[in-house]
């Protein structure tokens, strides 16, 4: 089921015209674990690079909740990883977005953040393992945005 388009986008908390929401499922398909936190310089998501910079970008912290300790073993060989994160901060119902250059496009189409399970990934350069906390660059994201995963770019071998 499907809205019409909503004009007024101060009425609407940033829904832009042309763009279009839907009411959300009543039910989730899975649970996630938040396995840590990640801390960035960026304390607003209008701050926030559009992508991150695994080589130039500033240094931001993978902070993992003690209790993944272990999973951690091993993550040190690893020159580049791939974060998983949830972007907490953004719309979950907009199927229809109005980019900068005016055309409306689906949601699956473009890399917003207003998805219907905000899960975002970068690819990044690990530069210290120091116990549970990880020195990252390549991040573009909010202060404090709660952790999915985090994986080797490539597998060992």
């Amino acid at each position: 089921m499907t809205s019409d388009p909503i004009p007024d986008p101060a009425m609407t908390g940033g829904v832009r015209a042309g763009e279009r929401i839907i009411a959300l499922p009543g039910t989730f398909g899975a649970q996630v674990y938040f396995v840590g936190r990640v801390r960035t310089p960026w304390a607003k998501r209008a701050e926030c690079p559009r992508r991150g910079d695994p080589l130039a970008g500033p240094v931001c912290t993978l902070e993992i909740d003690p209790h993944w300790a272990d999973a951690l073993i091993g993550i040190a060989d690893n020159d580049r990883l791939q974060v998983l994160y949830w972007m907490d901060q953004a719309r979950r119902d907009l199927v229809l977005q109005v980019p900068r250059d005016g055309r409306a496009l689906g949601t699956f189409a473009l890399r917003s953040p207003a998805r219907p399970n905000p899960i975002a990934s970068s690819v990044v350069t690990l530069l210290e393992v120091r116990g549970c906390t990880l020195s990252v660059r390549g991040l573009d994201c909010v202060d404090g945005t709660p952790l999915i995963d985090l994986k080797p770019e490539h597998p060992p071998g």
